[in-house]
């Protein structure tokens, strides 16, 4: 059996999935293995929780687990108008909930060794402050990819994108790879790669975890 729903929160301890939503960004923890059963299946009701399935497939598939964190940014200002929409910053609510996304990555031990974000100033501004509040972040190899900015506004060419994308810069030691970026592609990425609804509101992070004796076998 796999692990119930947990609160992110330590202060309300027992906390139903249907009935609470924190201040705080969300996290969703999901198990994005082809074959896997899900317990925790349809539109998730409550993006406020934790949630893991379990994993299936021989002992032999299951010898290296692999980790993929798909973030997305942090919310943006609207001050200024005349911006480019690539070149908006964050507001200071973004600010905020960068540096509770992050401690919340550490809480759970998902730092990742490898990130790969969209060029954007709004997912710049994300990872930077990430980084300063976390080591582990900043102790990442990172690349930033300009065509995560536009693909996230293309239907349905998101999932494939970033898997190429992570096939391309991965190495079989990295465990834990970290892809920032924008809907409405990130939320059409982590629904097909969990096989449910996934809805991702912003600084909200879906964690999915398979295994693979390398990137390239990762099945989605």
């Amino acid at each position: 059996m796999g692990m119930g729903p947990t609160a992110m929160g330590s202060k309300i301890p027992n906390v139903l999935m249907h009935n609470w939503s924190p201040p705080c960004p969300s996290i969703i923890k999901k198990n994005y293995y082809s074959s896997v059963k899900r317990e925790h299946s349809g539109r998730l009701a409550s993006q406020s929780l934790v949630i893991e399935t379990n994993v299936t497939g021989t002992a032999e598939d299951q010898s290296v687990a692999r980790r993929l964190i798909l973030l997305r940014h942090a919310k943006s200002s609207w001050e200024f108008p005349s911006l480019r929409d690539h070149d908006r910053p964050l507001s200071k609510a973004g600010q905020d909930d960068a540096i509770k996304v992050s401690q919340r990555l550490q809480q759970l031990g998902w730092i990742p060794q490898l990130i790969l974000s969209s060029d954007a100033v709004r997912t710049r501004q994300t990872l930077e402050i990430m980084q300063q509040h976390v080591q582990g972040f900043l102790e990442a190899e990172v690349h930033f990819i300009s065509s995560f900015y536009s693909v996230a506004a293309m239907d349905g060419q998101t999932a494939e994108h970033l898997q190429k994308a992570i096939c391309k810069y991965s190495r079989d030691e990295i465990l834990t790879v970290m892809c920032m970026g924008h809907n409405r592609g990130w939320e059409e990425a982590a629904s097909m790669f969990t096989g449910a609804f996934i809805e991702l509101k912003t600084c909200n992070a879906a964690l999915l975890e398979t295994t693979g004796k390398s990137w390239e076998e990762v099945s989605y």
